[in-house]
């Protein structure tokens, strides 16, 4: 490959505690939680709303954060973020949930749709609310390494090439770009031919105005379709890991001719797209090769590291617990990351990467960050009592009780027991 050698003299512009690369869900917890603790925090966000692909990609769904049976299991920002999505946009809380966990077995689950729009508004008055510097339009290029601890982060912006330094880095891009750049040991993945977007049709408005629900009003609109288990991926289309520039142009090319094409068969005259998403919906592009690798096979195991129990969005009953070591390596001591770059194989990393567990991940994190600066040790060395306090502090669940467990532990994905009895 021919190289060309730059050589840039580049404006120091502040210093921060912690400094946040993202601004996804797991991004705006990360900072809401760390400036929130007192730190000085910087989020950098290369969009120009917040949200990730809980708003830009429009992925708008609090996935269930129950186990199916009537027991909340997530709670934390990811509780409240849920309610306040219903504050001010339509919502879809079953109504058993409207006031909080029944007080009797139900098999409704715990979700919530909501706008995406003005829950990206929300984001941005909660993370200035906190006391965070938030950075729109800039992009986190490159880290600044002595050895393999973090000095500070290379950014682009209107501004140009400017440098920030930190006391600790948080990652949440959603594909490592900082971490893989700074030479912490990643796993890349790879992504069906998926891509919603959102119109309106005659009809739906008719249905929106006669219901009095705005949200009646929206419709799915497709180019791929390809469903979470990679069902009916066409032959002859990739799956792309999303790590490099012709991978994303060729999905969004690929994608958005074929939504055109679909459209072409309707009305014109009676439908209109009214939201694109604007960020490739990958799922899973790259997670850190962490200390721990989370996976289906851990259901139901206790963890003496665990920052956070999450349950199975798309199954009943299962259980889990996030430990520490998914969000971090002991020999990089100031670097971490959360939600969908956090270490995790197969089911296991779908189960991190949807919005609640990334939200409590980004909290984690966060306070992680938070305490190994107050002690001056590596996030990974943190003390892990402190530290779970203080997330149960935040309202966050740490161990599941074990009255939820069911008596046969068998756990069944999209009907495929996965190796038995766990």
């Amino acid at each position: 490959m021919n190289t060309v050698t730059i050589n840039k003299t580049v404006p120091v512009k502040a210093h921060y505690d912690v400094i946040v690369c993202g601004g996804g869900v797991a991004g705006c917890a990360a900072a809401v939680t760390a400036a929130k603790r007192g730190k000085s925090v910087l989020i950098i966000e290369k969009s120009n709303i917040l949200g990730g692909l809980a708003t830009l990609g429009l992925i708008n769904l609090f996935v269930p954060m129950c186990n199916g049976r009537g027991k909340q299991i997530i709670f934390g920002l990811a509780e409240k973020w849920l309610r306040d999505s219903a504050r001010y946009g339509y919502d879809t809380i079953a109504d058993v949930w409207k006031n909080g966990e029944p007080l009797e077995y139900t098999e409704e689950r715990y979700m919530q749709r909501y706008s995406p729009y003005i829950f990206a508004l929300q984001l941005t008055e909660e993370v200035k609310d906190s006391g965070a510097d938030l950075l729109f339009d800039c992009i986190a290029c490159e880290p600044v390494m002595e050895g393999k601890t973090c000095k500070g982060v290379i950014t682009e912006s209107k501004s140009g090439t400017e440098y920030y330094s930190c006391d600790m880095l948080i990652d949440v891009t959603g594909d490592c770009d900082v971490l893989r750049r700074a030479g912490m040991p990643t796993v890349s993945g790879t992504n069906f031919f998926t891509y919603i977007g959102y119109l309106i049709n005659l009809e739906s408005c008719a249905a929106a105005a006669e219901s009095g629900n705005i949200r009646k009003a929206y419709k799915g609109v497709c180019g791929g379709s390809v469903n979470l288990y990679g069902d009916n991926q066409p032959a002859d289309v990739p799956q792309w890991s999303g790590l490099t520039v012709e991978e994303v142009s060729d999905y969004l090319i690929r994608n958005q001719r074929l939504m055109l094409k679909n459209l072409k068969k309707t009305d014109r005259n009676s439908r209109d797209v009214v939201m694109l998403p604007l960020m490739p919906q990958f799922r899973t592009t790259c997670h850190i090769a962490g200390d721990y690798t989370f996976t289906v096979g851990d259901a139901y195991k206790h963890f003496d590291d665990s920052v956070c129990a999450i349950n199975d969005f798309d199954h009943k009953d299962h259980l889990f617990e996030v430990p520490l070591r998914t969000l971090c390596r002991h020999d990089y001591p100031n670097m971490l990351t959360a939600g969908r770059s956090a270490c995790g194989d197969g089911y296991g990393w779908d189960l991190l990467r949807v919005i609640p567990p990334a939200i409590l991940t980004g909290q984690a994190a966060a306070e992680a960050a938070c305490l190994a600066i107050d002690t001056g040790v590596g996030v990974a060395d943190v003390d892990i009592g402190k530290l779970q306090n203080t997330l149960e502090g935040d309202d966050i669940m740490i161990h599941f009780p074990d009255s939820y467990v069911p008596e046969d532990k068998t756990v069944i994905i999209h009907g495929v027991s996965q190796n038995g009895h766990f």
